[in-house]
């Protein structure tokens, strides 16, 4: 199968879905990030141009450590706009990789690339079975399924339909974050007021937060204050029922780290055998 995970910039897709795409490889199947913004406007010393550099040196070690296909497009950084000209330009680049799966934004959410970035998927979606739209790019013969990642707005809130144990690929999911340091280390925390460490191995033990292990309660887990570790364990917290409902009592109860998904009504439905092809883990 064919995976496309279209983010605004290019550390969305990682952190979002990036252990559902790590275990995609490893079933064999193809996977492509699509980040739509360049990085330009990441970072709060180094310059725009500096920065396109450094994120985009970023995407291939992810890229390399994965083992996905990565693209950028060219859109600077806070300028994404959900117009006729980009929706043709991301209808044309589905069409042409012709996913079975596509993973993206809600069209609501804190920054406007990330709005603009589900817009545009879901003004792209119908539009890619009709031939005379872009006829240059041969129209797809089936929608594919539409995902959305898993975000904490309450108006309308985030409903998941698929909740996974990514136990197994958290290491890589913080490998994925250790990566991207120019976000984790540097420009996010400028963002949010907080010290990092000087020391690698400190500062990758600020970045996993708090310990977490078989012992520690949900509770414990979303009242800790910060850090990435945590920040997946959220999630196993938050959406400890369906994992339950997935999984069974036992497995369930006991998976420490997760993502979640919920179904896009603009793609193709997702029928019990497209669930099975797609989350059969």
């Amino acid at each position: 199968m064919k995976i496309l995970m279209i983010g605004a910039h290019q550390d969305d897709n990682e952190f979002r879905c990036g252990a559902l795409a790590y275990k995609y490889v490893q079933k064999g199947y193809d996977v492509r990030f699509l980040s739509l913004c360049n990085g330009s406007g990441g970072h709060h010393i180094l310059t725009p141009e500096e920065t396109v550099a450094k994120r985009a040196g970023e995407s291939a070690k992810v890229a390399k450590l994965l083992g996905i296909t990565y693209d950028v497009w060219d859109i600077d950084d806070c300028s994404i706009v959900p117009d006729l000209e980009t929706r043709r330009r991301l209808i044309r680049y589905i069409r042409n990789y012709a996913p079975d799966m596509i993973i993206t934004h809600r069209p609501n959410d804190y920054h406007a690339d990330h709005r603009a970035a589900g817009q545009l998927v879901q003004d792209a979606a119908y539009l890619l079975i009709v031939p005379h739209e872009c006829p240059d790019a041969p129209a797809m013969r089936k929608m594919p399924v539409i995902l959305y990642n898993e975000d904490r707005f309450r108006y309308p809130p985030f409903q998941p339909d698929i909740v996974i144990d990514i136990g197994a690929e958290i290491d890589i999911k913080l490998q994925i974050a250790d990566i991207n340091e120019s976000q984790v280390y540097e420009w996010l925390p400028y963002t949010d007021g907080h010290e990092v460490p000087e020391g690698r191995e400190e500062r990758f033990a600020w970045l996993k937060g708090m310990e977490i292990t078989e012992n520690t309660t949900d509770e414990e887990i979303m009242a800790a204050p910060r850090g990435y570790a945590v920040r997946f364990a959220r999630t196993a917290a938050r959406f400890r029922r369906e994992l339950i409902e997935r999984y069974g009592e036992e497995r369930g109860a006991k998976v420490r780290y997760a993502e979640a998904f919920e179904w896009c009504e603009y793609g193709a439905k997702m029928t019990e055998e497209i669930r099975q092809a797609l989350f059969d883990f």
